[in-house]
């Protein structure tokens, strides 16, 4: 009868199923910011996204320290957490983008779909991760893609011109950095991505009323964090030198 069964259920198995109660929560916090943006509340929207995205920061660190996957192995976390992520990277992004015609009434649907269709294959992708621990392929954050939308507002034009090709590269075999887990520049990759944190934040707390320095500081970090991956792909030795600098004290 699975985990419900008619025996005592052990302390252990009891803390280990909290954790995944944990990780569906994320799932009512994207219901919250689907609500919210189909009210126009955008700014709430990313609120609730973010709590949502807090969870998935946390809730593995606590299952991997629970055992998790060893006190429980019919339930699997990952697949529950690949549902969450779609819904909070993916599903939640493009109800977003459409609702608020961004792109336009008529492409802003064929944008949100084009986002939906392509990411769901990449979910199926097993081998969506390199040796080096960079993503192969655009990552499918489209969170990030979009609330960077909302915060520098792009004509439609650029707006889509980068839906479409981060569509694109989600099926090429151009690397798109981790910043925590890729260990070549991390120390700059790491504080790039706390200046696009940071700023975004701000953007957020201004309701993306922000100074152009914050835009400007943001769309920069935006631009490494999109691009380095690739640029490291095809410059193996960059990164690969202070690395060993760094080894050699």
């Amino acid at each position: 009868m699975g985990f419900f069964s008619q025996r005592k259920v052990p302390y252990a198995e009891i803390r280990a199923f909290s954790v995944h109660i944990l990780t569906a929560s994320g799932s009512f916090l994207a219901f919250l910011g689907v609500v919210a943006a189909a009210e126009g509340r955008f700014v709430s929207m990313f609120w609730w996204l973010g709590l949502a995205l807090l969870v998935d920061g946390i809730d593995g660190p606590i299952a991997r320290r629970l055992r998790v996957s060893e006190v429980l192995p019919s339930w699997s976390g990952v697949m529950l957490d690949n549902i969450i992520d779609y819904v909070t990277y993916v599903l939640l992004p493009a109800f977003a983008l459409y609702q608020s015609h961004m792109i336009g009434e008529p492409l802003s649907f064929v944008a949100a779909a084009l986002i939906v269709v392509s990411s769901a294959i990449y979910y199926a992708d097993s081998g969506m991760k390199t040796a080096e621990n960079f993503f192969s392929g655009f990552p499918v954050v489209w969170n990030m893609v979009v609330f960077s939308f909302f915060v520098i507002e792009p004509s439609s034009a650029v707006a889509m011109t980068i839906v479409i090709v981060s569509v694109v590269l989600t099926f090429a075999p151009i690397n798109f950095l981790h910043p925590v887990r890729v260990k070549r520049l991390r120390p700059l990759n790491l504080t790039v991505f706390a200046i696009w944190c940071a700023t975004g934040f701000y953007a957020l707390l201004a309701s993306f009323e922000a100074p152009k320095l914050v835009e400007a500081l943001f769309v920069a970090s935006g631009i490494y964090l999109y691009l380095i991956g690739a640029v490291l792909q095809f410059l193996p030795k960059l990164g690969a030198r202070a690395a060993a600098t760094r080894a050699e004290f």
